[in-house]
Formats: C-alpha cells, sequence, structure tokens
C-alpha cells in the first residue's frame, strides 16, 4: 500500500503585510521572518532576489490590506475566516444537517477536525520545497576577494551534527539554530528523503543566522566552508589555476573551459550549488553525470579567475543547448553572459541542430535571451538587405556592366555589424576587453566562409535585386526577399516560435499588406473562374529602415564571440 502524505498546517505560513519605506519609496511587501528590530521582507510582484532584511522602524502595518480569508462583521472590525467554512458559519452558528429545516444544537464540524487533507507525495515535495526555500539560507557569500550578497536559496549539504535529530531543536554544536520553518513538520531529518538534501546550512549553523550568515567560497575549485579561518587555511594550500577541462574558446584572456560532470564530479557539485545561490528555478545539484560545464575565466599572470558558467545535457531528446547560465554578479553587463549564450548556439550550429534554451527561463534570462533574438535577426537582416557589401560606400567598374549580385559577400570587418559601416573613421583599439590580439589573415577568411552560408536558398533563390531605371541613365537598385517565417529562422539557426517572438517583440511585425497570389492558367473560361483562381494573402513587410530604427531602439551591438577563436 502506497504511503500516505499529509498537508501542513495552511496557516502555519501566513504573513504579515508591511509597508517599507525604502528610499523614500513605500512598497507594499511580506514579512517572512522577525529578528530583533531587523524583518526579513518579500516585496509584492517581485523576484525573490529582492528579498532583504529590514530595520522596523522603516515598516509600518498595512491597514488598506485585504487578504482573503478577513471578513467584516458588520460594526466596523474584522475577523479571520477559517478556509473551507462558508461565510455566516461559526463557532456559535447553527449548521444544517440531516432532513431540510432542521438545525443541528451541537458546535459545528471544524476544519481542524476532519484532520489534515492527504496529498500525493510529488504535492508533498512540492509544498515542502516552496516552503524551505522561501528565504535565503546565506545572506552573503564570501567569493575571493568579493562578499556578494546572494540572491536565493541554494541547498549546501548537511554537516553530521545537523543530520540527527530536529531540525528546528537548537543543540550545543549550533548555538544559533535557526527556528522552525513554518509548515514544515518532521520528527527527523531523515523521515523524507527526497526533501533532506534541501534543509541546507544556513539552518543551524554557527557561521550566524539571518542577515549576519555567511557563507565562505573558494574562487579556485569552489569548496564550500561555514567559517572563515577555515576558508582561509585552504586558500593558502589550494593549488587549482584553472578548471579542470579542455580549452574550447580562447581571445586574448577570455578563455572557455569546457568541464565534463562525469571527469570531475566533485568540483561541478561544488560549481552547481555555488551557481545555484543566484538561480530559482533551476535544480541540479548533484547528479552531474549527464551534464557538460562550460566556464568562462579571465587570465591574469597567475591563475584564471571564473567569470560565469553555463551548463548542457549531453544528450538533450528537445534540443536543448542550455540547461542553466550564470554570470557572477560582479562581472554582469559586461557581455559575458552574450558571449556564454553565442557560443551555445554556435555549439548547436556545429552539431547541426537547431537549440533553444531549456524552459522556463527566469525574468534575467528571458530579457538576455530576447535581446540575442533580436540582434541575431536585426545582424541578418542587415547583411540581407544591403545591395553592397557592410563596408562599401561605394563600387567603381571599368568596362562592361557590372552585376551588383557577384560582389555581395559579408565583409570580415566585425566594425561592420553596428551600422557604422560607412564610417572610414579608424577606431583607436583597446589594448583589455574584446579587441584581443589581432586575427591573421586566414582565420578571417575562415570566420567568413563559416558566418555565410551562401549556398541557403536565402542567398540563392529567395533573394533578388530589382533596379529600376531614371529619365536621366541613372538606376535605382533594391533588394527584394519573398520569404517564410521558417527560412528566416533556418538561415539564423533559431526556433521557429523563437524568431517570432523576438519579431514580435521588437515590432517588424506590425507592418502588412495584401498580396494577391494567382493560382490558375493564364487563361480563364469565366470571371468567376478567374476570381477564384486569384486569392488575397496577408504578408509581413520588413523594411531596412525598420530593421535600423529597431537597432537603434534596441542598442544592437556586434556579436561578442568571434569565430576565428573557437577551438572546437
Amino acid at each position: 500500500m502506497p504511503k500516505t502524505f499529509h498537508a501542513a498546517d495552511a496557516h502555519a505560513g501566513d504573513r504579515e503585510v508591511v509597508i517599507v519605506n525604502k528610499n523614500g519609496v513605500e512598497h507594499e511587501a511580506h514579512v517572512l521572518e522577525r529578528q530583533g528590530d531587523d524583518l526579513y521582507v518579500h516585496y509584492v510582484n517581485a523576484d525573490k532576489r529582492l528579498d532583504e532584511w529590514v530595520s522596523e522602524r522603516d515598516v509600518r502595518p498595512n491597514t488598506d490590506a485585504h487578504e482573503d480569508g478577513v471578513v467584516s462583521n458588520g460594526n466596523g472590525t474584522s475577523r479571520k475566516r477559517k478556509r473551507g467554512s462558508t461565510e455566516g458559519e461559526g463557532e456559535g452558528s447553527p449548521r444544517r444537517t440531516g432532513s431540510p429545516g432542521r438545525l443541528d444544537a451541537q458546535p459545528p464540524l471544524k476544519v481542524e477536525d476532519l484532520g489534515p487533507a492527504a496529498i500525493t507525495e510529488e504535492e508533498y515535495d512540492i509544498q515542502h520545497h516552496k516552503q524551505i526555500t522561501a528565504k535565503r539560507n546565506f545572506d552573503k557569500v564570501i567569493f575571493g576577494r568579493w562578499q556578494i550578497k546572494t540572491w536565493y536559496f541554494s541547498p549546501y549539504p548537511l554537516t553530521e551534527t545537523e543530520t540527527d535529530g530536529d531540525t528546528g531543536t537548537p543543540s550545543a554544536q549550533a548555538p544559533h539554530s535557526a527556528s522552525k520553518i513554518p509548515g514544515v513538520s518532521r520528527s527527523s531529518i531523515r523521515s523524507h528523503g527526497r526533501t533532506s538534501d534541501l534543509f541546507a546550512g544556513g539552518l543551524g549553523r554557527s557561521h550566524g543566522t539571518g542577515q549576519n550568515s555567511t557563507l565562505w567560497v573558494c574562487d579556485r575549485c569552489f569548496k564550500y566552508m561555514a567559517e572563515g579561518l577555515s576558508w582561509e587555511l585552504h586558500v593558502k594550500k589550494c593549488t587549482r589555476r584553472s578548471p579542470p577541462g579542455r580549452k574550447v574558446y580562447q581571445r586574448g584572456a577570455h578563455i572557455i573551459w569546457e568541464v565534463d560532470g562525469a571527469k570531475e564530479k566533485l568540483y561541478c557539485q561544488n560549481l552547481s550549488l555555488f551557481g545555484k545561490l543566484f538561480i530559482d528555478i533551476k535544480t541540479l545539484f548533484f547528479d552531474c553525470d549527464n551534464f557538460l560545464f562550460y566556464i568562462l575565466t579571465d587570465a591574469d599572470s597567475q591563475r584564471d579567475h571564473v567569470l560565469g558558467f553555463f551548463s548542457k545535457e549531453k544528450v538533450s531528446y528537445d534540443d536543448y543547448n542550455l540547461a542553466c547560465i550564470v554570470v557572477l554578479p560582479p562581472y554582469q553587463k559586461k557581455g559575458y553572459g552574450m558571449l556564454l549564450i553565442e557560443f551555445s548556439y554556435e555549439l548547436s550550429r556545429r552539431a547541426g541542430k537547431v537549440g533553444t534554451p531549456e524552459r522556463p527561463l527566469s525574468d534575467l534570462g528571458l530579457r538576455s535571451y530576447l535581446t540575442y533574438w533580436i540582434s541575431t535577426l536585426v545582424r541578418f537582416f542587415r547583411r540581407l538587405l544591403s545591395v553592397l557589401p557592410p563596408d562599401t560606400a561605394q563600387m567603381v567598374t571599368t568596362g562592361a556592366t557590372a552585376d551588383v549580385s557577384d560582389v555581395f559577400v559579408q565583409s570580415p570587418s566585425r566594425e561592420t555589424e553596428d551600422g557604422s559601416s560607412f564610417s572610414r573613421s579608424r577606431r583607436r583599439k583597446s589594448t583589455k576587453g574584446w579587441d584581443g590580439e589581432e586575427i591573421p589573415a586566414a582565420a578571417l577568411a575562415t570566420r567568413t566562409a563559416q558566418m555565410n552560408d551562401m549556398s541557403d536558398p536565402m542567398w540563392t533563390s529567395l533573394r533578388a535585386l530589382e533596379t529600376t531605371a531614371h529619365p536621366d541613365g541613372s538606376a535605382t537598385t533594391h533588394v527584394v526577399v519573398r520569404c517564410t517565417l521558417a527560412d528566416i529562422a533556418r538561415a539564423t539557426n533559431l526556433r521557429i516560435e523563437d524568431a517570432a517572438f523576438a519579431l514580435n517583440e521588437c515590432g517588424l511585425l506590425v507592418r502588412w499588406r495584401k498580396e494577391r497570389t494567382h493560382l490558375g492558367t493564364v487563361k480563364e473560361e469565366s470571371e468567376e473562374q478567374a476570381e477564384l483562381a486569384d486569392e488575397e494573402e496577408s504578408v509581413v513587410v520588413v523594411t531596412r529602415e525598420m530593421v535600423e530604427a529597431v537597432a537603434k531602439e534596441r542598442d544592437v551591438k556586434r556579436m561578442c564571440m568571434d569565430l576565428a577563436h573557437v577551438l572546437l
């Protein structure tokens, strides 16, 4: 007989609604925990990474809150109603039982008297997971020379002293043990194996609680410690200089390493646990055998410093090219996340697949991928809708009439991708950052051939040049491409749904027109047959002016990744 699980007390997790004054602006928030004069709050309609400790002097009760379960008595006061009861029923109100019209004089049956509702094991796991991960178990992490404020809960394993006994009971080994989690009632940490790994160190360790809870992590091997002294001793002895894998991309000091989760289990487990401090919806912690990790580092004269990483399944039946991606907070907004995303799509392209990230996407992940999709489409449309090569302002021929379609090839210059191709002014190159080292001529030719598959139907049969003559002998040439959404997705190596979403979000699907498509033969016997043979269809019109407007609005930049430096 399968084991029966019971739902936790529904009222154990009720949260007080308050108004927090933050920098002169009032925000509605739920109180998750109290410690002395400090409150740990979650702002309404905000991500959990914004949860924080605030002083009680900056908080006032929300008198306008009308939460579910609060009903009026009619005399200006309010009371809390038991869930499952109907309005008007209470301890002193009669309850109809038996035949109609008969009132039972005995007290009504309360919801608590019915006992906890039976739920499935999966629902039990989900409920416990939400309750346990409602608040961060570490407020900050010491990572090398950085002190980073954490965003989310991470299930760092229990110590030996925390494994035994009640999780909510203070002990001599854990004098600062946190209070019992609301709604989680378990006699032992081993009473339910699926959630035992979620009771992480912040619940009962001597490193501090609340806003003083600190985790110490080695920035070389990602080994974690609860005490600063142990961390200092480990850092002095740690000899790792780079991730334990092979180089798959290197441009200047920026290197991407491929690490096999099956070969480097401990390193990848520690890396996943550390990354979970900044990811909310992914659940990869300990089973890393089926995953590859791609770690971005920046090298100095001593060693490689980790900037971020992404993981992907070795075998994905949905052709996902990325499971989770993390750029450490000190290195965000510098283009490193875009470099990792571009590299994940390059892996899919080399494997002959059309990849996409694993769902669901976080709010930051969706924003980053939308930027990538729009940038990819804008750069593609710029090349596609150009009569001359992007870095050519004028073409002069001697003798026979030139065919501009023969001279259109993608320029190897990266400066042309940002729309400033017609400017001949030379930009001073930096000695640091994305400029890197000079690219050999052979590598330039290789990159040009890889970036442009001129055998694609988009270039061979769907793209046409229409030249209109003028009375003065001159002519105007326009590029006209008649294609489908599937053609665009194939040429850009994007999923059709991803390309459609990006085109809609950037406003390139707003211009429509009707075109008549002739379906019959040249000769028709009657007008009715001719009307049936002709059919109107709606087509989307995208012009170069629209593309440039989107590029300016979205601040589309050139690619961060350089194919000449891919080492695969």
